[in-house]
């Protein structure tokens, strides 16, 4: 009898799963299914050169339409999972379609967070998730036009410096002291507020928004200090929430996103979930983690498929993110909430830094902003949890390759 994997989730975790299960032999069906009408594509140019219009769209996806009927992969595209039988084993569709299935991989990701406040469903107040979203944003930039960014986190930094480097006047409203304050803590968030600020973006921290006005669309954005900004477009970046209301009652375990062990296995058998839904028991951790980043999704996809046919790996992964805006380049990998102390190499004013958090005499996280060679070394220091000295740290003029080395006695 051949058997059927059904992978929900059209998107990077669900799009590489399907090609590895080909690449790993596997002969049977494949059901691919997506809420968005577009085929799997590349998210994090969205907010930048695709946001622009600076890369022609047909750059963003991974494979050709023909490849997944080369490959005999079933697209359901423009249509969401509504429920999951963990009993008939079935996934039902909006489209009114049951899927049965042997093995199924959770890939749904995460959709955005919306507004609530009155005045938030105006036209001209958007959203940054999916490709639409972006072409809905494209549409609305022009040298003059007046944005709002509602949120300071990395999407709405990203599209801050996107739509200013397109001469539109920006000003950015944040609820907390700096921007980026909970991706990359303080010090980067003062820099990267003060950076923005330079070129031109009218940064508020501090600030929240209480409603909306306008006409036919947004016009002005009334923040909870009482100040009225005139706007011709407004875009929100207020996190994201796990896709898993079509999961309740199915006999999945979800615990603010699905949960699954280190071998991405749901609580229900045969069922696995990878990328933005899934918060994984991390073994050097000790604890459940979510990792929303596109390598994480990409490892985890792998990993779950291995599982699927019959393997035995492990997904845990050095935590890796980047943020592109102007010309900084700001990456953070490990954990970025578990240290004792941070300790810097390179020059924060010349915006040429690497800070490393210590615990101990481990480094657990590093957040470097143009300093690729220590980014590329710290993966090696945390994941063979190698101990370290804080002056060697310190040392810009000190290669990585002895620190990587562990200290010496001297040392």
């Amino acid at each position: 009898m051949t058997e059927t994997i059904v992978i929900v989730g059209a998107n990077l975790a669900g799009g590489r799963a399907a090609e590895s299960l080909r690449k790993l032999g596997f002969e049977g069906r494949i059901v691919l299914v997506g809420a968005e009408k577009d085929r799997p594509y590349d998210r994090p140019p969205l907010s930048k050169k695709a946001m622009r219009g600076q890369m022609p769209e047909e750059k963003l996806f991974f494979r050709p339409l023909e490849y997944y009927d080369e490959h005999r992969i079933e697209l359901h595209l423009g249509v969401r999972a509504e429920r999951l039988d963990g009993t008939s084993r079935e996934v039902e569709l909006s489209s009114g379609t049951k899927i049965g299935f042997d093995k199924l991989l959770v890939a749904t990701g995460a959709d955005v967070r919306r507004l609530t406040c009155e005045g938030a469903t105006l036209p001209g107040i958007h959203y940054l998730r999916s490709l639409e979203d972006a072409r809905g944003i494209r549409a609305e930039l022009a040298p003059g036009k007046r944005l709002v960014v509602i949120g300071a986190g990395v999407i709405g930094m990203e599209v801050a410096a996107s739509c200013r480097e397109e001469g539109c006047e920006v000003t950015v409203l944040e609820m907390l002291e700096v921007p980026l304050l909970r991706a990359f803590g303080r010090d980067v968030g003062a820099l990267y507020g003060q950076f923005h600020r330079e070129r031109g973006v009218d940064v508020r921290c501090g600030v929240g928004v209480a409603s909306f006005r306008g006409g036919d669309r947004v016009e002005e954005v009334v923040t909870t200090t009482g100040e009225v900004i005139p706007c011709d477009f407004v875009v929100a970046g207020i996190g994201v929430v796990p896709a898993t209301g079509w999961l309740e009652g199915s006999g999945v375990a979800l615990d603010r996103g699905v949960l699954v062990n280190e071998r991405c296995e749901t609580s229900l058998p045969g069922v696995y979930a990878a990328g933005d839904v899934a918060r994984f028991f991390h073994t050097r951790l000790g604890r459940h983690v979510m990792i929303e980043s596109v390598e994480n999704a990409q490892l985890m996809a792998a990993t779950a498929v291995a599982n699927m046919m019959g393997k035995s790996e492990t997904h845990a992964p050095v935590a890796w993110f980047w943020s592109d805006q102007y010309e900084l380049k700001l990456q953070s990998v490990g954990a970025v909430d578990d240290y004792d102390r941070v300790v810097y190499r390179g020059s924060i004013a010349d915006k040429q830094f690497a800070a490393f958090l210590v615990k101990g005499d481990r480094v657990t996280g590093v957040l470097g902003v143009n300093r690729l060679k220590e980014i590329a070394a710290a993966k090696k220091l945390i994941s063979a949890s190698i101990p370290v000295v804080d002056a060697m740290l310190a040392d810009a003029d000190l290669p990585m390759s002895k620190v990587l080395a562990g200290p010496t006695p001297a040392s």
